[in-house]
């Protein structure tokens, strides 16, 4: 074990978080941890000679580690030369071929509140995760894993453990419900930040309970002009410097959650507000997908000509009745019967008898293949009702999807629960998402991305948003530079590998097309702070950075929390700590099922009670006041 920090070697203070990984989500997460959310962090990397994805040469110093932590917590600075970032979160980097007990121990497992486990291998986090369990059975897991039924098999089976040893430790109830198991993977934590981009139109939306949160930052003079409904401030941001002075001093900092009334001498200052955006696209089903539509069982040439020959069939059943005399069921019979050739010949019968039974068998002839030709059609037709779809004509505003991976098939089907209209297109007709399109009758284009035509039958040139989420780096930058050519108005959100080529198309797209939104983002930066929040508590569901502090999006049970319990929903706020934006409950419901609602449309006088779940904004304090535990001191 070598220590890479400069300082010399102590024991990891408690208590800390500790990330074990071999890529970039290591190097990522352990950013968003220390300049987010102000934590201690070890990080456990494998040895450079061994690592498998290094974004930078020099990843063996604590430094380069935060080399590019500004662009996740924006505002937040880069790390002194002790490895204390901006967030206040001081990085320890130990290196390790594999994560064992001699790394567990360096690294101060058995004293973490919480460990990620986030190596690309399966099979080393299930056994590295076993280990954790066994050294610390109070600690917070977080693990990626790939496999889904494994993932959950393997969560319940550490809560047990985790169960069983305080129990046999006596161990507080607390301490029980922190020591949980989360199993992510890189699919189902990056599919829904990108479906809330492709549908929002934001890069940093917060997803509550069906709703979708935007912190906007504003100057006093263009206040009250945002994109969305305002639901609070969420700070006030620091005094511009003295005149003659770049220095801001100490009382002037960011001030987070203030009250509904400006205090004096906050005049003139900029603020972070939170919005609650709508949806960019609205979900609209074409008649394709309805079902299968009547008006596609036969083709239309088929139609008519079975149009035409039933009329040709009731025009001789009518010249029958007329020439016989008979009885029209009678008359109708008789062509029938002369139709399929099984009726006697009409030898002994008159001129116009005979002429009838004549053009009757003639229209027989033509009637047989017609109906093989309807029986072969309508087969095929039910044969490919299974098949991949094509988009239907005059579709418009829709997303058009660019793989079907890993990713690409989390992300449809995300999208197709909200209701949004999607085309696919997908190179390989073997790949997993094929399947589930073909299941969900969701248009497909098989075909590559590059080759003429393929963006074209996607109708590209119609769609809201381009989703270019292929694994290729390359294909997707050529593709969006096609769609930009021939809709420039598409919203574009681009899956790229490598960060910093992601930054550099971004700010190139950006300087061409101004006023047309763009995002790319690596993977690691889109799972990261899923990862992170996971790592914090399951409450925690965003974070939005004011310069160097954070303010927290966080649900919470009412129950068992007396600042919450019994209170009237427009009073829960306490100025600098939390406020309440939305509640999740079912009382406002006949049905009994669960409905987010703002605090603006709750009901007035509405108590909250028990059965109740609120989403609070709240700063790092707040919320540990609200879960009735202190937060983690950061170091000044």
């Amino acid at each position: 074990m070598v220590t890479l920090n400069p300082q010399p070697h102590v024991a990891p203070a408690a208590p800390h978080m500790v990330v074990c990984g071999d890529d970039g989500l290591a190097h990522r997460l352990a950013a968003e941890l220390s300049g987010v959310y102000g934590e201690r962090v070890t990080v456990v990397l494998p040895p450079a000679r061994e690592a498998r994805q290094r974004p930078a040469p020099a990843l063996g110093r604590a430094a380069a580690l935060f080399g590019r932590v500004t662009g996740v917590v924006g505002r937040a600075g880069a790390p002194d030369r002790n490895g204390t970032a901006a967030g206040g979160g001081l990085v320890r980097v130990l290196e390790a071929a594999e994560p064992g007990e001699e790394a567990f121990t360096e690294a101060g497992v058995d004293r973490a509140t919480a460990l990620a486990l986030v190596y690309d291998d399966d099979e080393t986090n299930v056994q590295a995760a076993l280990l954790a369990r066994r050294l610390n059975p109070r600690v917070r897991l977080v693990i990626r894993l790939y496999n889904r039924r494994l993932g959950e098999h393997l969560a319940k089976l550490l809560d047990q453990a985790a169960r069983l040893a305080a129990a046999a430790d006596g161990a507080p109830a607390g301490d029980v419900e922190a020591a949980t198991t989360t199993v992510l993977s890189d699919a189902d934590t990056a599919a829904p930040v990108l479906v809330t981009a492709a549908v929002s139109g934001h890069n940093k939306v917060i997803e509550a309970g069906g709703l979708m949160l935007r912190a906007a930052e504003r100057s006093q003079a263009v206040a009250g002009r945002g994109q969305g409904r305002e639901l609070c401030t969420l700070a006030l941001l620091s005094a511009p410097p003295r005149p003659g002075s770049t220095e801001v001093l100490d009382g002037d900092g960011p001030l987070l959650l203030p009250g509904d009334v400006r205090l004096p001498g906050t005049e003139g200052r900029g603020e972070v507000v939170l919005e609650a955006v709508p949806f960019a696209l609205q979900p609209t089903p074409g008649p394709a997908d309805r079902g299968l539509p009547l008006g596609s069982f036969f083709s239309r040439r088929l139609r008519w000509a079975l149009g035409l020959l039933t009329a040709a069939v009731c025009a001789l059943a009518v010249a029958s009745w007329s020439v016989t005399s008979d009885d029209p069921a009678h008359a109708v019979y008789l062509s029938v019967l002369d139709l399929f050739a099984i009726n006697e010949p009409a030898i002994k019968e008159g001129h116009g008898r005979k002429v009838l039974q004549l053009l009757s068998g003639l229209t027989g002839l033509l009637l047989l293949p017609l109906l093989v030709a309807a029986a072969l059609e309508g087969l095929g037709t039910f044969r490919s009702a299974t098949a991949l779809r094509r988009p239907r004509r005059g579709l418009s505003g829709h997303v058009v999807l660019l793989g079907l991976g890993k990713i690409g098939t989390r992300v449809l089907a995300r999208l197709r629960e909200l209701g949004i209209p999607v085309v696919c297109v997908e190179r390989d007709p073997q790949a997993r998402g094929v399947a589930l399109a073909r299941s969900l009758r969701v248009p497909t284009i098989i075909g590559d991305v590059t080759e003429e035509g393929v963006l074209d039958a996607a109708k590209v040139g119609q769609s809201g948003t381009l989703l270019a989420l292929t694994s290729s780096d390359i294909t997707n930058l050529e593709a969006v530079l096609y769609a930009r050519a021939v809709n420039p108005g598409v919203r574009v959100v681009m899956r790229l590998y490598d960060d910093r080529f992601a930054k550099a198309v971004y700010r190139t797209l950006r300087d061409s097309h101004p006023r047309a939104w763009t995002r790319s983002r690596s993977v690691s930066f889109l799972v990261a702070p899923a990862f992170a929040g996971a790592m914090i508590g399951r409450q925690i569901l965003g974070a939005v950075p004011v310069e160097r502090q954070v303010v927290l999006i966080a649900a919470l049970e009412v129950e068992g929390r007396p600042e919450l319990n019994g209170q009237l929903a427009g009073e829960a706020f306490v100025p600098g700590a939390w406020r309440a934006l939305a509640v999740t409950t079912r009382r406002l419901e006949a049905s009994g099922r669960e409905e987010t609602r703002l605090m603006q449309d709750l009901p007035g006088r509405y108590v909250l009670g028990g059965q109740d779940r609120v989403i609070v904004a709240a700063t790092r304090q707040g919320l540990a006041d609200l879960l009735g535990r202190r937060p983690v001191p950061r170091p000044r």
